[in-house]
């Protein structure tokens, strides 16, 4: 089924799709997964026990840990490749597609050989590698395809990718999906390989109308932008990824494109994670983030893994229904939000998640007295300090005198904007985050640069905007 029309089908008709992939997913593709093949039958699963998504439940979430290399296990994430041998193919492989197979040699290479790979960030564990091959890549194409579709991009529109060069989803999301609609693109690397005067240049010089961005370094380099008195009048849209985008981010940045010349300039954030493969996008903002049912299936659970209702906030949990290389069945992704199935404002009727989506690993624990332990949603931070009076900020978590025994210190660094009364504003955000998370962080006042330099924002993946330096124990 084309996308245009399976955008725009019912959800009964959605729901016969997406049962009859991963029916033909689990019973002819999931057996060559050698770490699947052993929980299934650990479990006393039959591959043909699973016939609809309501099956799922049957089968045991997978969890970071369970991919996530260790010292006596460095290859961990081997297991989830699959690996079709010349017997698994003829006991598991469809009937058609043992016919391929036969007329095409080279189909199971170009099918299950990885040519590719992305790498998880390693925020809360070790980097772990994702691998894709041919089949996926193209699958990574369609999704870039769409992507490009639902934020309305057209052939004539240019594309300045200044997402950081790595082996990240981010960068090469965007590249594939550049290369699907075939519209000109400048993929810079980011700051930390053009640099930001280059990456001005070049939005400059080719009048780019489409830009993308980790949010922290958008701000960053429009700033730049100002001081530097570009011309941005070209630029219609902004693609973000890899963050989250607070109103008060957003809200900053489109200030800050006018200003440049931009005229009505539109922001679209993006969801994704390593381990799903792909990009997902809004059409508008907060309409939410617009899936690929024909490739993956998102169930929202509840804290004892029990499925939530339609709207209802929960844990995401991610399963593939079309991929090679790498795949998860039922991923606790470890991010909260919901889905929804109503019809969009853009008329589509795909499923979508909710914009607001938080990372359930940013809900931390922190002995700041000695009477009791105190939770803090680090998410809070982004919505407080990303205010019009501040141009930086940094949350460091530490020990009280280094003292691994000691109460945790939460210490808010802050450039102020030019000519910001700096007592006002730390009565002002005292006041917030006392209201918002009950807490009473030291607040400090820090040069620009030397904030710059801290948060790395051009040396580092990602700006270092939350950093726990907790000494362990």
């Amino acid at each position: 089924m084309n996308w245009k029309t399976l955008s725009h089908s019912s959800t009964q008709k959605i729901e016969g799709i997406q049962n009859k992939k991963l029916r033909y997913f689990i019973q002819h593709k999931i057996p060559f997964s050698p770490y699947y093949n052993k929980l299934f039958k650990k479990n006393k699963i039959n591959f043909s026990d699973i016939k609809t998504v309501d099956d799922l439940k049957k089968i045991p979430f997978t969890i970071k840990k369970d991919i996530a290399p260790t010292k006596n296990k460095p290859k961990k994430h081997a297991d989830f490749i699959l690996q079709p041998t010349k017997d698994t193919i003829k006991k598991y492989s469809s009937k058609l597609d043992l016919l391929k197979y036969s007329l095409n040699k080279n189909s199971v290479f170009s099918e299950f050989k990885p040519i590719h790979l992305h790498f998880t960030t390693g925020r809360t564990a070790n980097a772990v590698p994702f691998l894709y091959t041919s089949y996926d890549l193209e699958k990574l194409r369609e999704a870039g395809r769409r992507m490009m579709d639902i934020v309305n991009v057209g052939r004539g529109d240019k594309l300045v990718n200044a997402f950081p060069y790595a082996p990240h989803l981010a960068f090469w999301a965007t590249f594939f999906a550049a290369e699907a609609i075939e519209i000109f693109a400048v993929h810079t690397g980011g700051g930390k390989i053009l640099g930001t005067d280059k990456i001005i240049k070049t939005i400059e010089g080719t009048k780019a109308s489409l830009l993308a961005f980790i949010p922290g370094y958008a701000y960053h380099l429009l700033r730049e932008a100002k001081n530097k008195k570009a011309s941005f009048s070209n630029v219609k849209k902004i693609f973000f990824g890899g963050e989250r985008v607070p109103k008060g981010l957003r809200e900053k940045i489109k200030s800050m494109l006018t200003s440049l010349g931009s005229k009505n300039p539109e922001i679209f954030a993006t969801y994704a994670f390593t381990e799903g493969k792909i990009v997902w996008a809004e059409c508008k903002e907060n309409s939410g983030y617009h899936l690929y049912p024909d490739m993956e299936f998102i169930e929202i659970i509840d804290k004892n893994g029990e499925n939530v209702g339609e709207n209802e906030k929960g844990e995401i949990v991610y399963t593939a229904l079309d991929f090679r290389g790498t795949v998860v069945l039922r991923y606790k992704t470890g991010d909260i939000g919901s889905i929804t199935n109503e019809k969009c404002v853009c008329g589509r009727t795909i499923p979508r998640l909710s914009s607001e989506i938080e990372r359930s690993s940013e809900i931390k624990e922190f002995n700041l007295t000695k009477v009791k332990g105190t939770l803090v949603n680090l998410n809070a931070f982004f919505e407080i300090l990303n205010i019009k009076e501040i141009e930086e900020w940094q949350v460091e978590i530490k020990k009280k005198n280094n003292d691994p025994y000691e109460l945790d210190e939460l210490v808010v660094y802050i450039a102020p904007k030019k000519n910001i009364d700096f007592i006002k504003l730390k009565s002002k955000l005292k006041n917030l985050l006392k209201e918002k998370l009950e807490i009473t962080p030291e607040i400090i006042k820090i040069d620009l640069n030397k904030l710059l330099n801290k948060l790395g924002m051009e040396t580092e993946l990602k700006e270092k905007r939350i950093v726990d330096n907790r000494t362990k124990t």
